[in-house]
């Protein structure tokens, strides 16, 4: 068995497409070949002042361990989800994935993610690490997400970090308004907070878990445990079907 780090950044873009939702649709590829999942999925918040950042500036990584026969169609899969799901055509939108194999994370490569956190870094950076450690790229148009992918998978979150669980729509409904009954989110908050956070707007009542855009989420709740955030998840009533959830370590 080896271990395997594959980071995704930049797929996404403002008129659709979300990295995350790739990286669920890779959770479930990853289940059926037997891969063994090290952590929950993680979800990477960058520095959100750089220019050309796609929406939300989130980077994925998946840690898995997996016999070293699957490796290749591990790194196919992957090309092949992001290719299917990216927003390619749209102009700022350059994904990247990066494979870096080992348990051990390099400080170097920690101390690259936590550069990509805070400020800007070149992309030259990122290869010269990336060949350095025998890692493995691809980029797709100007490669930006190669940048996001090595800083997600620098980026182990050993000190403080929370969970959030998205839900995902069914692609036919992606650009309709979101159907969720907003009574039931109240009584959620109010049943989970302080253990979840950020649901509702203390000062005008609007609902946070809910994006307002064309993206794939329909929404998500952040909480101290993957327990809370589920019980949470259970308790908010939606008026349309959800394709799948994920549980993200952030």
């Amino acid at each position: 068995m080896i271990s395997l780090h594959i980071g995704i950044d930049d797929t996404d873009s403002p008129r659709k497409g979300c990295t995350t939702y790739i990286a669920a649709l890779l959770v479930e590829k990853l289940a059926k070949i037997n891969a063994k999942f090290l952590d929950y999925p993680n979800l990477i918040r960058l520095n959100p002042n750089v220019p050309w950042k796609t929406r939300g500036n989130g980077a994925l990584c998946l840690r898995i361990q997996l016999e070293e026969s699957l490796l290749e169609e591990v790194k196919e899969l992957t090309i092949d989800t992001i290719e299917k799901h990216a927003d390619l055509e749209y102009e700022g939108t350059d994904p990247g994935a990066v494979f870096f194999m080992g348990q051990k994370i390099p400080i170097e490569v920690r101390e690259f993610a936590k550069n990509t956190i805070q400020g800007i870094v070149k992309l030259e950076n990122a290869i010269s690490l990336i060949k350095r450690f025998r890692a493995e790229a691809f980029g797709f148009k100007k490669c930006r997400g190669i940048i996001g992918a090595l800083a997600a998978i620098g980026e182990t979150l050993s000190d403080d970090y929370t969970y959030e669980i998205i839900a995902y729509r069914i692609p036919e409904n992606c650009g309709k308004p979101r159907r969720i009954d907003e009574e039931s989110i109240q009584r959620m908050d109010r049943e989970t907070k302080p253990y979840t956070f950020n649901n509702i707007d203390p000062e005008t009542g609007r609902i946070l878990i809910t994006p307002r855009g064309p993206d794939p989420i329909l929404y998500g709740i952040r909480g101290e445990s993957p327990e809370i955030v589920k019980k949470a998840h259970e308790m908010v009533k939606v008026l349309e079907p959800v394709e799948r959830w994920v549980i993200f370590r952030t």
